[in-house]
């Protein structure tokens, strides 16, 4: 049984408190929206031609690593755009009708967001092609010899999918968007301000100091962030008056056993399971699964992203290494192990 970590950029949509208080500090339009200037800037562009010509704006892929916004900027493009969302995910549309049910009760203009987009079965993915091209949805009535096909009239809608691996999309279902955006990493002062715009919502009083340690701490991720405010709130109450500060912060990270960089024991055991078995030298995926436990795309999805942001880990044609950065961190020195691999 996995155990579950602090900064996993994952939401668990089976606590719902948490779920609840994620969507409250999501914010709803692009003036609230820190962050992601870059995507912004095209995004309204591409609302505000599509409003004025009165068409729904083009399909959307929205990628990059888990936690940086992607379902809140869907809702954010419905908000400006003044439609209804209509949210689901790839693995919940298990059967072509499945997904013919969600489109013939879409209206002109509405927007069908698609999380996990790239796990949807091949036979919905066929279905999904014409609806999104011509907006027509070909069905098959009856069985056997007096099976016959209907195409119907779908409403002109807007699909925004999100995917963490847009490898794993099909070319087809790829180039049938017309808007392909990735979603970077922020800034530790742009998660400052998420952090302080989320205690307010929260009703948590922290002090600047407090809210750019945990911005150090967060792995450049909203999400996160969010996740080890409410923690630290937490223990604030529990410890103190309510108020973060930095002594409670600092308290509350080294309880969570959170490092200056944000790497949790998970990190660590992994960068130490390399360096201790491989020194320097690069190794598989699949071997590093087998050193720490964890599911190969585990590691892909939710260790990775962020180490390679940091430089901790590299990728080379022969497998990851751990870089000088990463030896430094977790306390060894580049020489041991040094092995060549032949």
């Amino acid at each position: 049984m996995a155990i579950e970590r602090i900064i996993d950029t994952s939401l668990h949509s089976d606590d719902a408190d948490e779920e609840i208080i994620e969507v409250t500090l999501r914010p709803t339009s692009f003036a609230d929206y820190t962050g992601q200037e870059r995507l912004k800037k095209n995004l309204k562009l591409a609302i505000d031609a599509a409003k004025k010509r009165g068409d729904p704006i083009d399909h959307t892929l929205l990628y990059g690593p888990p936690g940086l916004g992607k379902t809140t900027m869907a809702s954010v493009i419905a908000h400006e755009m003044g439609t209804n969302i209509r949210v689901t995910s790839g693995p919940a549309i298990e059967r072509a009708g499945d997904l013919a049910s969600i489109l013939t009760n879409l209206n002109d203009g509405d927007i069908l967001f698609i999380d996990e987009i790239h796990r949807l079965g091949h036979t919905v993915e066929e279905v999904l092609y014409s609806a999104m091209e011509d907006f027509k949805l070909d069905i098959m009535i009856g069985k056997g010899p007096a099976a016959r096909s209907v195409r119907l009239d779908l409403p002109r809608f807007t699909v925004i999918g999100a995917t963490t691996r847009t490898g794993a999309l099909s070319a087809p279902l790829r180039d049938r968007f017309g808007l392909m955006h990735r979603l970077e990493f922020y800034t530790p002062e742009e998660i400052t301000q998420i952090i302080t715009r989320a205690s307010t919502i929260l009703g948590t009083k922290i002090n600047p100091g407090a809210a750019q340690l945990l911005s150090t701490r967060a792995r450049l991720t909203p999400r996160i962030a969010n996740r080890l405010l409410k923690r630290v709130r937490d223990y604030a109450d529990v410890n103190g008056d309510g108020i973060i500060d930095e002594p409670i912060a600092k308290a509350a990270l080294g309880l969570l056993e959170i490092d200056e960089l944000g790497l949790d024991p998970g990190d660590r055991h992994l960068l130490l399971s390399i360096i201790e078995n491989y020194g320097s030298n690069p190794v598989g995926l699949n071997t590093i699964a087998a050193l720490t436990g964890d599911e190969a795309t585990t590691i892909e999805d939710f260790y990775e992203p962020y180490l390679l942001q940091i430089g901790f880990i590299e990728r080379t044609p022969r497998g990851r290494r751990v870089t000088a950065k990463g030896h430094t961190h977790v306390g060894k020195t580049t020489d041991q192990k040094q092995e060549t691999l032949l």
